[in-house]
């Protein structure tokens, strides 16, 4: 799969402004160690992983890294180009039968369509078709919202461990208040965690939250137009009818580009 450089450049560009919010412009390093705090990291960071073990079996914990993974991968499969496959599918089957897509089954790239093509052609029956392909869709459903939950336990639980580590920095502050001269950098440094659970949220994990939503939502959608393709050539449909039957599920900027591939494929 290609790279999602919106991703990285968007954390990128999010560090960036902040930090340069922290030093200044032009920078002062200096200030650095003004936003440093071990011991905050420690509640922040390590008490929001502990709160996400709690909620998730180990299975769940180990996909983490690959949840991640995925918010800096694109989706290889455009909608557009699917239909543009299924509708050729679709004028081939129709010309010469179903059992000519044979030949043409191995040079498919996505594994989901080259599955329906394989049970259409092996004459399962439609309604059968219909609930393989669909299960298959749901349990990918499943699991991609599993990890968008993950991502949703960080953005949780991150602020909530940055107040209480504020709580905790106060706590102590209030206890030496005999010294009036400390209350100014203990306050500093007990609003550090709050600083530490809102970038935590906000800069990252919602983020990739909203990320994985909008990545599972467009794989969905290619499945879903995979799907009633398939059944639309199984069922012997004019491959006109297919397309625009296909094409109700695009947007309307998604249908104009769909449009202008065509043109371009009719004039070379």
């Amino acid at each position: 799969m290609k790279k999602d450089i919106a991703t990285t450049i968007g954390l990128i560009l999010s560090m960036f402004f902040v930090g340069l919010g922290m030093v200044g412009f032009p920078p002062d390093m200096a200030k650095v160690a003004a936003f440093a705090d071990g011991p905050s990291i420690l509640i922040v960071f390590g008490g929001t992983l502990a709160s996400v073990f709690v909620n998730f079996t180990m299975d769940d914990i180990k996909r983490i890294p690959s949840v991640i993974g995925q918010a800096f991968q694109m989706i290889d499969q455009d909608p557009v180009d699917i239909i543009k496959l299924l509708v050729e599918f679709a004028e081939k089957a129709r010309r010469e039968g179903l059992l000519s897509l044979e030949e043409d089954v191995e040079k498919v790239s996505n594994a989901f369509i080259k599955k329906g093509v394989q049970l259409v052609i092996d004459g399962t029956d439609p309604a059968l078709v219909r609930d393989i392909l669909t299960a298959e869709m749901e349990q990918v459903d499943a699991r991609h919202k599993g990890g968008i939950k993950i991502m949703n336990c960080f953005s949780t639980f991150g602020p909530a461990f940055g107040m209480i580590g504020t709580l905790v920095g106060l706590i102590l502050m209030l206890g030496n208040l005999s010294d009036p001269s400390s209350l100014g950098p203990a306050m500093a440094v007990a609003l550090i965690t709050t600083m530490y659970g809102a970038m935590l949220s906000n800069m990252i994990t919602i983020p990739m939250e909203r990320n994985l939503e909008v990545k599972n939502n467009m794989e969905i959608l290619i499945y879903t137009i995979s799907i009633q393709g398939l059944l639309s050539i199984q069922a012997g449909d004019n491959p006109r009818i297919v397309e625009e039957r296909l094409k109700a599920y695009l947007s309307p900027a998604a249908r104009k580009a769909m449009a202008a591939k065509t043109a371009d494929t009719d004039e070379d």
